[in-house]
């Protein structure tokens, strides 16, 4: 979801049904503390989205360019969020770190040759099986699919209830 408040409805609704929440945090100076503080948007969406069920995390780092592919930057925002998504209640050993660059591409699809320092991320799953993997999309595809109680009635999500006259309530 779009760190803006306004949008904090919406990200609720499609978190509520996610198996994997994709936390973007802006690398940028002033950008990232802001996303972190006491009220920041950061913090907001990785609590939401944990309260909502959400278990499994990746943390992309983004604007990597804009520090000009600081490993120092991606060090100290790791080293911060870690801290907060602790409390939140992740794991951070099951948590995917990726440093990219959006408008660059880097780390998204391919490896990055503008950040030789990074040998990738490594990630614990369920019963202690180890993930790794380089790129945002190798993060993405070590996502564990949750186990669903197939052996029960069907449960089905709605996202909303519409009221129309003459006809009535329509889920």
């Amino acid at each position: 979801a779009p760190g803006h408040r306004d949008f904090i409805k919406n990200m609720i609704t499609g978190t509520s049904q996610a198996d994997c929440a994709i936390l973007i945090i802006a690398a940028g100076t002033g950008e990232f503390e802001a996303g972190i503080s006491k009220d920041g948007q950061t913090r907001e969406h990785a609590l939401l989205a944990f309260t909502l069920g959400v278990r499994q995390l990746i943390v992309a780092v983004n604007k990597m360019d804009t520090t000009k592919w600081s490993e120092e930057r991606f060090n100290e925002i790791i080293k911060e969020t870690t801290n907060f998504i602790k409390k939140v209640g992740y794991n951070p050993k099951s948590v995917a770190f990726v440093p990219i660059s959006g408008w660059h591409g880097d780390n998204m699809l391919e490896e990055s040759a503008n950040m030789t320092w990074y040998k990738g991320w490594t990630r614990e799953g369920k019963g202690g099986v180890v993930f790794k993997g380089k790129t945002l999309l190798d993060a993405i595809d070590a996502i564990e699919p949750p186990t669903r109680p197939t052996d029960k009635p069907l449960r089905l999500p709605l996202q909303d209830v519409y009221k129309i006259g003459g006809i009535g309530t329509v889920p």
